[in-house]
């Protein structure tokens, strides 16, 4: 391993690699540090009771002094979602679109934040300093307005960073990719070219957003009841042609959704939603105008349990029951991970009466992500000296590698990273070297960072087999005065189980007077012992392994004596 030159660029991601979310990256040059996106990603199904995982930030924390700011590219939750929760801990300001500062600016009100942040807008095609690195903003599409390429000029050279991006020639809002400025910046050079990877398994071109608009206006035209449709709350593109072909149908559009309401007064507000006064409804009228004339946009497309389309699908939602003939659109594919609770929803639905149509069922979702085809082209116009594939698992980045190859880049320039390894560059040379500390860090309500491993294996073990609390009495002389007391959670239902819970209190019973008998009246080993043999004879009798809770209440002697041994 080569030691690092602090005159060489250094990259170092954070986030984003070898997983989907949490994407952040760091550029280091010699005093400066800038940081590209901050965000979360969705817990795994094993990281039980976990809201969500941000990306750990002690590095920057131990270079405060070199922070120049951090430049966010979009307002997608997994770009932006970990600001709260890292600004506690890294005072800096945040450059970023308008549409993407006002979702964020959400987020700080809400966790209190607003007033201690600078919050620094900038636009497509404008350029700003930050310490040694100067940084280009170039008009970008993807499944969120607002979305911008960056081109990073620093002291060794050019990066250009895509960030999540489709090529789509017809957008919604706005003008396409600033192809003319990427192919104006690949002829002056690039040093490196860092891609977005998340679709490179999908071969050809991806679909653009309009085709799910003339599908809306199909499928409105021929629907008599009330129509439903589920989408990402930031996905601003999707909810303009709701409302653009709820206006052709004469239907009224309410919101369904905290977070979909507040992206939609952002939107509405910063003028990305053009929505006349007329249609736009409060979502308690809904029940007093015919079904035919009634659009609801909500919240839950993933099937998030606390979701407004989940509590509707269950008949728990205040304002919303499904009747027959309802139609809902599920416009967004399946996160990786959550395929089971969308379909959990979806059948949901068809048990309430309603009619579902999803992706698999029509054109009602296309992605933000470029595919091959789109992958290959923005290769071609940027000529990269290196390259390194970001944005996704390890068989996305290495298949976005092998694409880069095929074009024409030396295998040696490609480099497949993983979060806290560090890419150091210099005008000619680009190599591997140090790993930084890096990791998730976990957030639980409140708690942010004060899970580890040994709490969520806690977790799981009562998750699969359950809770045995064992409570033994002892007097100061360390005698058995009362107990074992036995009390079980997730383990057998205790009126069908009289024998084992008998059992384990003679198991329990043995074991603490086996081990005062040898002297060891030390309450640790009291403790492990009992743990121990309980462990093992349960194991044996049902091939389970419950957590096992030992409790050594002491009394005083007077106490004691009023005390009947069982």
């Amino acid at each position: 391993m080569t030691k690092p030159n602090k005159n060489q660029l250094k990259i170092i991601p954070l986030g984003g690699l070898e997983e989907i979310g949490k994407n952040m990256t760091v550029f280091e040059y010699g005093d400066s540090i800038i940081v590209v996106d901050c965000g979360l990603a969705f817990p795994e199904d094993e990281m039980l009771g976990i809201d969500l995982v941000i990306p750990d930030v002690t590095y920057l924390e131990n270079h405060l002094e070199k922070l120049k700011g951090i430049v966010v590219t979009h307002g997608h939750e997994d770009h932006i979602g970990a600001l709260p929760y890292v600004l506690r801990k890294i005072s800096t300001p945040v450059y970023g679109t308008d549409l993407t500062l006002g979702l964020i600016e959400n987020k700080l009100l809400e966790h209190e934040l607003l007033e201690t942040t600078q919050l620094i807008p900038v636009k497509a095609g404008q350029t700003i300093q930050l310490g040694a690195f100067r940084v280009e903003f170039i008009r970008s599409t993807h499944s969120i307005a607002d979305t911008v390429m960056l081109a990073i000029e620093t002291p060794v050279g050019m990066v250009f960073h895509t960030a999540d991006f489709k090529i789509d020639h017809t957008p919604i809002e706005g003008e396409p990719i600033d192809f003319q400025r990427i192919a104006e910046l690949g002829r002056k050079g690039i040093l490196l070219l860092m891609s977005d990877s998340t679709n490179v398994e999908r071969p050809g071109y991806t679909i653009s957003e309009r085709k799910v608009g003339e599908t809306f206006d199909n499928v409105f035209k021929d629907v008599k009841g009330r129509i439903l449709v589920a989408s990402f709350a930031s996905n601003i593109h999707r909810l303009q042609q709701v409302f653009n072909s709820a206006r052709k149908n004469n239907r009224r559009v309410a919101i369904c959704g905290r977070s979909m309401i507040n992206v939609t007064k952002t939107a509405l507000k910063l003028g990305y939603l053009n929505i006349p006064e007329e249609i736009l409804i409060d979502l308690d009228r809904v029940r007093r105008l015919p079904p035919e004339q009634v659009v609801i946009i909500t919240t839950g497309s993933q099937g998030e349990p606390m979701s407004a389309l989940s509590r509707i699908s269950q008949g728990t939602h205040r304002q919303v029951e499904l009747m027959p003939g309802d139609l809902v659109i599920i416009s967004a594919s399946p996160i990786p991970g959550n395929e089971k609770f969308v379909y959990r929803v979806i059948n949901e639905l068809y048990k309430k009466g309603a009619n579902v149509l999803y992706d698999s069922l029509a054109e009602i979702h296309v992605s933000g992500h470029a595919r091959q085809e789109e992958l290959k082209m923005i290769l071609a116009m940027t000529k990269p000296k290196f390259f390194m594939p970001v944005h996704g698992e390890f068989r996305h980045l290495k298949q976005h590698m092998d694409l880069a190859i095929r074009t024409g880049i030396p295998e040696e320039n490609v480099f497949l990273m993983s979060n806290g390894k560090t890419l150091e560059l210099t005008g000619k040379t680009a190599q591997i070297t140090q790993t930084v500390h890096s990791g998730s860090v976990l957030v639980d309500g409140l708690g942010v960072g004060d899970l580890g491993d040994v709490v969520l294996k806690d977790r799981k073990l009562l998750s699969e087999d359950g809770l045995i609390i064992v409570v033994v009495t002892l007097d100061v002389n360390k005698k058995l005065v009362a107990g074992p007391e036995v009390l079980t959670r997730g383990f057998v239902y205790v009126k069908e189980s009289e024998g084992i819970m008998e059992e384990i209190r003679v198991v329990a019973r043995d074991s603490v007077l086996r081990t005062l008998e040898k002297r060891n009246d030390s309450w640790p080993v009291i403790k492990n012992t009992l743990r121990d043999d309980l462990g093992s004879h349960l194991y044996r009798k049902t091939m389970r392994k419950p957590m096992i809770l030992p409790i050594v209440v002491e009394v005083p002697v007077s106490a004691a004596n009023e005390t009947v041994v069982p």
